[in-house]
């Protein structure tokens, strides 16, 4: 659902980018400016679930206020979700399987992709662009050593004849979609 924000000066941005909302609000408290802070490393890291982490932590925070006021410590509510975390990640090692990415032509690397875009703009288009962002991380992929320079990857877009032309461009290849202008 996009959301409408105006800036003192009368600047108007609509967006639905939980990042972006807590980039231009102005926020005093400093659990607030932590959660913002939160989002904004999400953002920088992953590039998406900004919105998620912040309702996440929201709720431990939340959990962490009905222990205080029952009187737990708070090292000892740190100690627990410590505790917790560890127990989380080692169930997640215990149901993880190794998927071979190089099956049916890559496709768990573009149904992965298309979960991502399924939440955007661009949704319509997902599975192009699935298999079009796969192509141009695979081209740059390091498999030996599970690693991608993301830096070697741009996306532009520009404007010809009534054309939207976005492409992904990496070391080795350039791939284009072509989406006619209303």
């Amino acid at each position: 659902m996009d959301k409408m924000l105006v800036s003192p000066d009368g600047d108007i941005l609509i967006t639905n980018d939980g990042a972006t909302i807590l980039e231009k609000m102005e926020i005093a408290h400093p659990i607030a400016r932590l959660l913002a802070e939160l989002s904004q490393s999400q953002d920088n890291e992953i590039g998406d679930g900004t919105t998620g982490v912040v309702v996440l932590a929201g709720a431990l925070l939340e959990q962490a206020q009905n222990l205080i006021d029952k009187g737990l410590h708070p090292l000892n509510i740190t100690n627990g979700f410590e505790k917790a975390c560890e127990i989380a990640c080692g169930r997640l090692e215990e149901i993880s399987e190794e998927v071979d990415i190089n099956l049916n032509n890559h496709e768990n690397l573009k149904l992965a992709a298309m979960t991502s875009l399924g939440s955007k703009v661009v949704s319509k288009s997902q599975r192009r662009l699935a298999e079009i962002a796969v192509n141009a991380v695979l081209s740059v992929a390091d498999l030996e050593r599970r690693d991608v320079n993301f830096e070697m990857i741009k996306v532009n877009s520009f404007e010809k004849k009534n054309k939207k032309i976005t492409y992904f461009r990496s070391s080795e290849r350039l791939e284009a979609v072509w989406k006619t202008l209303a």
